[in-house]
């Protein structure tokens, strides 16, 4: 079911959960200079470009509301669909890669348990690189009404870090934060067995609100 926000709900941005130990030291390396940067022209040097990487990792662990979408099955992350392919067993594997732009907090592509959460180390090759099949990942499975549903956070070249949210046995709602992947990365999703992709290579999707199944 959708869930009911306010307009002022959705237009709330909140920074996502697991962002400070990248975000706390950057802030306060820009407030010093900031500081001292009126009284010296060095430390004046230093503040515009450490003021820049603050203002750059405030906005990329930004996590915004959503108004989450009706479907079966909804995309669990923002960026661009990077592949659509067929499954040995049936299913469908619909890859997003997700840029440094992106919002990188993950939800819930359906509403369900959690039955698995595994991490798989790896290595950190560029996500739209074939290679990274073998990158680190976390690899989550969820019991829906749909059957068993897969999900896996795969790390970049940069993201060398995936933080699962939620632990093995918890109910999750559809749409539903999960996880973060810090900077830029992949998330698929696999389709089960009769259910048909909605969306197209190349194809934009947000998290919560596009819809990966077609009825």
């Amino acid at each position: 079911m959708p869930h009911s926000q306010s307009s002022a709900q959705r237009g709330r941005v909140r920074l996502a959960r697991g962002a400070s130990p990248w975000l706390l030291p950057t802030v306060a390396t820009a407030a010093v200079s900031l500081a001292r940067s009126r009284r010296s022209g060095r430390w004046a040097a230093v503040a515009v470009p450490t003021t820049a990487l603050a203002a750059g990792m405030l906005w990329f662990f930004r996590d915004p509301e959503r108004e989450i979408a009706q479907g079966r099955v909804i995309s669990p992350a923002d960026g661009v669909v990077q592949s659509i392919m067929p499954w040995k067993d049936g299913r469908t594997r619909v890859a997003i890669f997700m840029s440094p732009l992106n919002v990188h907090v993950n939800r819930a592509p359906l509403a369900g348990t959690v039955t698995s959460v595994e991490h798989i180390p790896g290595g950190f090759v560029p996500a739209f690189n074939k290679e990274s099949e073998n990158n680190e990942r976390v690899v989550w499975h969820f019991d829906t009404e749909l059957g068993d549903i897969e999900m896996v956070q795969i790390a970049g070249a940069v993201a060398r870090r995936i933080v699962p949210y939620v632990p093995e046995g918890t109910k999750v709602e559809q749409g539903e934060r999960i996880g973060l992947i810090r900077f830029g990365s992949r998330v698929d999703v696999y389709l089960p067995e009769g259910v048909e992709a909605a969306v197209e290579v190349g194809q934009a999707t947000t998290a919560g609100v596009t819809r990966l199944d077609r009825d």
